[in-house]
C-alpha cells in the first residue's frame, strides 16, 4: 500500500495545486466584481473540487447529521470539534455549507496558499497569531461579532493543534470561552472527526490511502437556556466530541 501511495500522492499534489491555483482567480473576480455572497459560492465548489482531488487517494467521506432540524438557520452557531489533520477543513466547508461555517485560523495561513490564504482573509475568518495572546482575542473578539451580525457559524478546534494519531488532546479553554460570552445568543453543535489523521499516516509524503473520514454531528446546545456554568458546558461539550472519536 505504501508503495502505491508514492504514485498516488504525485497525482493528488498534481490535482490539489492545480485546484487552488485555477480557481485562485476565479475567487478574486468572485469577490470584486460579484461580492461576498459570490465569493462563497466559489469556495463552496472548491472545497467540492478538493474532495474529489481526495478521492485519488480513495479517501471516502461520511456525514451524519441526525439533528439538522434541531439546528436553527437564523440565530448564529458555534461549531466545535476535535482536529486531525488539515483535511479536516474541506469536508466541513462543503457538508456544512448551509450554516456559512467561519473559521479560526493561525495568521500563517493567511499568505501564500492559492484560494486558501484569500478566503481566509476575506470570507470571515479569524485570523490568530498564537504567539501573541493579546492579538489572538482581539481577533475572536472581532470574529465573535461578525458571527452574531451575519447568523453565520463559527468553527473552533478548541484543542490547539492537530492530533497526529486520533486521540484527542485536552481542550484548551480560552478561545472557546470567549465565543460563548460574546455569542450569548448562539447555538453549540458538537462536532467530530474521524480517521482524517489516516491521510498523514505515514507524513506528508506518500500520503495514506482508502481513509474513510467521518463526520458526525452531535446535538445542539442552546446558550440562552443552558443552565450551567460555563465550564460545565465545555466539559460536557468536551465529553461529547471525544467519546465519539475512535482511536
Amino acid at each position: 500500500m505504501k508503495l502505491i501511495a508514492y504514485p498516488l500522492t504525485v497525482l493528488y499534489a498534481f490535482a490539489f495545486l492545480l485546484s487552488i491555483c485555477v480557481f485562485h482567480p476565479i475567487l478574486w473576480i468572485s469577490h470584486r466584481v460579484f461580492g461576498y455572497s459570490a465569493l462563497q459560492r466559489s469556495v463552496n465548489i472548491l472545497q467540492f473540487a478538493l474532495l474529489r482531488c481526495l478521492n485519488i487517494l480513495g479517501t471516502r467521506f461520511t456525514y451524519t447529521n441526525h439533528f439538522d432540524n434541531e439546528i436553527p438557520k437564523d440565530t448564529p452557531l458555534i461549531i466545535v470539534s476535535n482536529h486531525q489533520s488539515m483535511y479536516d477543513i474541506s469536508p466541513i466547508l462543503w457538508y456544512m455549507k448551509q450554516y456559512k461555517p467561519k473559521f479560526i485560523s493561525k495568521i500563517e495561513l493567511g499568505k501564500g496558499i492559492p484560494s486558501v490564504s484569500y478566503n481566509l482573509r476575506h470570507g470571515g475568518s479569524a485570523l490568530i497569531d498564537r504567539k501573541n495572546p493579546r492579538q489572538a482575542i482581539l481577533a475572536i473578539n472581532n470574529f465573535s461579532k461578525f458571527i452574531n451580525e451575519k447568523n453565520y457559524a463559527a468553527v473552533i478546534f478548541p484543542e490547539g493543534t492537530r492530533s497526529k494519531d486520533g486521540v484527542p488532546k485536552p481542550f484548551q479553554r480560552r478561545g472557546l470561552q470567549t465565543l460563548i460570552k460574546n455569542i450569548p445568543t448562539a447555538t453549540v453543535v458538537p462536532l467530530t472527526i474521524n480517521n482524517s489523521w489516516k491521510t498523514l499516516k505515514y507524513g506528508k509524503f506518500p500520503m495514506g490511502l482508502g481513509a474513510h473520514i467521518t463526520l458526525t454531528v452531535h446535538k445542539p446546545i442552546n446558550l440562552s437556556t443552558f443552565t450551567g456554568t460555563t465550564e460545565t458546558l465545555i466539559d460536557e461539550i468536551e465529553h461529547t466530541v471525544t467519546q465519539s472519536i475512535n482511536h
